[in-house]
């Protein structure tokens, strides 16, 4: 109970209540004692006047008037004469005076707070101004023991009515919080419960119907944020079906282009000479497509293998991608041309950055397709004493908005109709492999140019 929301609302309210009570108690008591003083002053002006109508009282008359007004002796100063009206035996010396007439309300609470906490009887002088003006003050002495006494049972009804009220405002507090806070806190709480244990079924989102607008705010995160998981979840799944489907098929597609490189053994030895300037290349696209297979059965398994590192000429790679590009290209609507240096050698995995580059270059060549124009894609390098820079640019229509915006993402950033965006996402992880970068430099309808970065050092600081 004291650990719940509204049980601490419940016992802060009481506390906070109190507190206030508290505060308005000290100037209460404060009034307290001054009302009955200047009470205990006009009971003193009455008994005095009986005495001014008849001069003639007898003791015993004189000594009940002097009980009644509780007091001892009573002065009254009129016409600028001081006149002792009527007196009895003190039991003990005046121990203090008090002036009500120019008392603030500072000097008044000290007082009431210290005889509050005096227990000892004391005999005190009070000077006070006569009520209707029957003279110019009125004095009085009289003992404090029935003041405290007043004082403490006015301060004990004060402090249980305020007992009262505090527990009475914060059980309406109380249920007011179960009612406006607490519920809709439960309620959420359930619906997040429901949701975590059934995430696909779209019942378990919560539908915003919070009265309180930091509630209801919070009810439509929480219900966004479902539908992002829900819908992230689904795409997880159907991720992880299609990854199992294209295990099987890289796993049976790798078998056949295996059986496909023991025929193209027969054919190199075959003396055409077309057949003879063809084969090799066949042979590398077979041995690629097996090595392709074998690796995505890794990244199907999360083990993408680690780039072997080697010195090599880049330009043969570049130029093995043309080639294998032109062939597939049969509208000669594009013209591929690389500016690598001939003795430029870099340090990479050949194998590795083949793909990366075929996929660019390959990306380009179906974009200018697409349009029906003709294009140019030029695959240029260079270098630096920190890194080898690797550019492939297209005069194509560059890409789309959704592209940009989900550049290397997979399933998400293909940039023509039906694209998958795998090409970019892989050559992405690729070349991070390599300790590297791949950037989009600019796209526009003039063109696009993606940037290689490999950097020479061995990453050792």
């Amino acid at each position: 109970m004291l650990n719940t929301l509204s049980g601490r609302f419940l016992i802060l309210t009481t506390i906070f209540v109190m507190l206030a009570e508290v505060l308005i108690f000290v100037p209460s008591i404060a009034r307290f004692r001054e009302d009955y003083l200047l009470s205990r002053l006009e009971r003193a002006q009455i008994a005095s006047l009986a005495l001014l109508a008849d001069d003639m009282l007898s003791t015993d008359l004189e000594a009940e008037l002097l009980r009644n007004a509780e007091v001892f002796n009573v002065v009254l100063r009129r016409d600028e004469m001081r006149q002792l009206m009527l007196s009895s035996p003190m039991p003990e010396p005046i121990s203090a005076t008090f002036d009500l007439r120019d008392a603030g309300a500072v000097g008044l609470i000290s007082d009431a707070l210290s005889r509050l906490f005096t227990p000892k009887n004391q005999i005190i002088r009070v000077i006070g101004e006569p009520v209707r003006k029957a003279g110019l003050l009125i004095e009085v002495t009289m003992e404090t023991a029935p003041l405290r006494a007043a004082m403490i049972d006015y301060g004990l009804r004060i402090l249980l009515l305020s007992a009262v009220i505090s527990i009475f405002t914060a059980v309406l507090l109380f249920a007011a919080v179960q009612r406006f806070l607490v519920r809709p806190i439960k309620g959420v709480i359930g619906y997040m419960q429901r949701y975590a244990a059934a995430p696909e079924d779209a019942r378990g989102i919560i539908q915003p119907s919070a009265g309180v607008v930091e509630l209801r705010e919070a009810e439509e995160a929480l219900q966004q944020l479902q539908i992002e998981l829900t819908q992230a979840l689904k795409q997880k799944e159907r991720l992880a079906q299609l990854g199992g489907a294209v295990a099987r098929i890289s796993h049976d597609l790798r078998n056949i282009l295996t059986s496909a490189q023991l025929f193209t053994d027969r054919i190199e030895a075959s003396k055409d000479p077309l057949v003879s300037r063809l084969a090799p290349k066949l042979v590398n696209s077979i041995t690629r497509a097996v090595s392709l297979c074998e690796s995505t059965l890794a990244f199907g398994r999360a083990e993408e293998p680690a780039p072997t590192l080697t010195m090599f000429p880049l330009a043969e790679v570049v130029q093995d991608v043309i080639d294998s590009e032109q062939l597939a290209d049969q509208s000669d609507c594009v013209t591929l041309t690389q500016d690598i240096p001939p003795q430029l050698s870099l340090r990479s995995d050949p194998e590795q950055l083949f793909r990366v580059i075929m996929n660019l270059v390959r990306n380009a060549r179906q974009a200018i397709s697409a349009v029906g124009k003709p294009g140019t894609i030029t695959v240029s390098a260079s270098e630096d004493n920190d890194a080898w820079w690797i550019t492939v640019k297209d005069t194509g229509p560059g890409l789309p908005a959704r592209a940009k915006e989900h550049l290397f993402m997979p399933f998400q950033g293909g940039a023509r109709k039906g694209g998958s965006g795998l090409g970019l996402a892989i050559s992405a992880e690729l070349v991070r492999g390599h300790g590297g970068t791949l950037e989009l430099k600019h796209t526009d309808a003039q063109g696009t140019c993606f940037e290689i970065c490999l950097p020479k050092g061995d990453g050792t600081l």
